[in-house]
């Protein structure tokens, strides 16, 4: 049966390539994004640009586009990573990633409600860094905060989306050569891809709320 899958941030990275697979799947794929890439058109997706999760005005736009959506996958994955350390904190980047990285993908589901159907699943694309327990170099402040808030944010989500019988996947997809960070990966995003796209076709409302490696490994919050 085809599947409607709408992802956030797909113009490139782990979005890019979980668009590329689900669409060669021969799924209904819509990818959202501040602006398209020529990677993005070239494959068979519906492309929405001007979609900046982080403001009122993208999320409007997401919200008005997929109104007449049945959604069955919703793949939250649009990030940004900025570099904090103690004694250069920058109050302005630490902000700017709870806004893209917490908040935004909370609202991006309060916003498509209406449009998900019992069954669907949200998948949240978090980090390990985010683990409180699993921190052991410190820094990274913002980024690290914004991703503990968002597995915060997918744990309170799965509760209250489980009486509609729509489950949450919190996924780390490992450590990805991607343009945010710099290529400097040991995973490229087509396998980190593959992987989470696996983890969401297994995912059901027996773990709805597990914070998962992509490899399948259960990470500790």
């Amino acid at each position: 049966m085809k599947n409607t899958v709408v992802i956030t941030g797909a113009n490139r990275g782990i979005g890019l390539a979980m668009a590329t697979i689900f669409a060669e799947q021969g799924d209904n794929v819509i990818a959202l994004c501040r602006q398209s890439s020529e990677a993005l058109d070239a494959i068979n997706a519906k492309v929405i640009n001007g979609v900046d999760v982080a403001t009122e005005q993208g999320l409007t736009v997401m919200a008005e586009a997929l109104s007449n959506e049945r959604i069955n996958v919703l793949i939250c994955n649009a990030g940004i990573l900025r570099d904090e350390q103690l004694g250069q904190l920058n109050t302005i980047t630490i902000k700017e990633q709870f806004d893209v990285n917490a908040l935004a993908p909370l609202l991006v589901v309060e916003r498509l409600l209406p449009q998900l159907v019992t069954g669907s699943k949200v998948a949240m694309i978090t980090s390990r860094m985010g683990s409180i327990a699993d921190n052991g170099s410190g820094g990274r402040y913002g980024y690290r905060m914004s991703k503990a808030a968002l597995n915060a944010a997918s744990m309170s989500l799965s509760k209250d989306l489980a009486s509609h019988d729509i489950s949450v996947g919190v996924y780390h997809p490992g450590y990805v050569q991607t343009e945010m960070v710099n290529m400097g990966g040991d995973i490229s995003a087509n396998e980190a891809a593959g992987r989470i796209v696996k983890l969401i076709e297994q995912q059901s409302m027996a773990e709805t709320g597990v914070f998962k490696h992509s490899n399948g490994d259960v990470l500790p919050w």
